[in-house]
């Protein structure tokens, strides 16, 4: 197993981190993260996680199984996470001007990571709470993304992330757009315009 994927790392000045949804990998987000990254300013390295288990379909992996839903491996799978993403080298490119960009399983998983590590922001595309998701008031911003027809994680999911990240005072903005369960590249463009003028320089 690929247990991830690096482009762009010399000379870089700012890190785009995947996190894959569930049955994908590594290679999954990463024309997501090429084509977010084309035409900043900032140079960009790029890091794709794969998730640690095999999918039950035999291709693909998975952060912790799903149907039926494990919800009691999830803290082990996001303590392994943690581990993994403190093993990048902050001191060449800091947290500071660190993105994390999950999609539906791997968005969870980036909202769960956004509680323990603060990144410069946090992107979730089709995510969903975790049952007993508790985000604190210190995070960065949380930036959730979900398609009007998303047939496979319904809308209401980021919703409800959005209403317990207000609740407990946190910077977020929710996105609704006419789409399933995807990034489109329209999504991209406004991830794009976002990171251009919040985050460089």
């Amino acid at each position: 197993m690929t247990e991830l994927l690096c482009l762009n790392s010399e000379s870089a000045t700012n890190r785009l981190v995947l996190l894959h949804g569930w049955g994908a990998d590594a290679h999954d987000l990463l024309s997501v993260g090429k084509l977010l990254t084309e035409g900043l300013k900032d140079r960009f390295e790029i890091v794709s996680f794969s998730a640690p288990q095999p999918h039950p379909s035999g291709s693909g992996r998975q952060w912790y199984p799903l149907y039926p839903h494990k919800w009691e491996e999830v803290p082990n799978a996001v303590l392994d996470l943690e581990k993994r993403l403190n093993n990048l080298c902050f001191k060449n490119i800091p947290l500071n001007k660190t993105l994390l960009l999950g999609f539906s399983q791997g968005g969870a998983m980036a909202l769960e990571v956004a509680t323990r590590i603060k990144f410069q922001a946090v992107f979730a595309f089709s995510s969903y709470p975790h049952p007993d998701w508790k985000p604190l008031k210190d995070l960065p911003p949380i930036f959730l993304y979900h398609g009007n027809i998303d047939q496979v994680v319904p809308k209401s999911a980021s919703q409800k992330s959005f209403d317990i990240l207000l609740k407990n005072g946190a910077k977020s903005e929710l996105y609704f757009f006419d789409g399933g369960h995807e990034i489109s590249n329209d999504q991209i463009d406004n991830c794009r315009r976002t990171i251009q003028e919040q985050f460089l320089s």
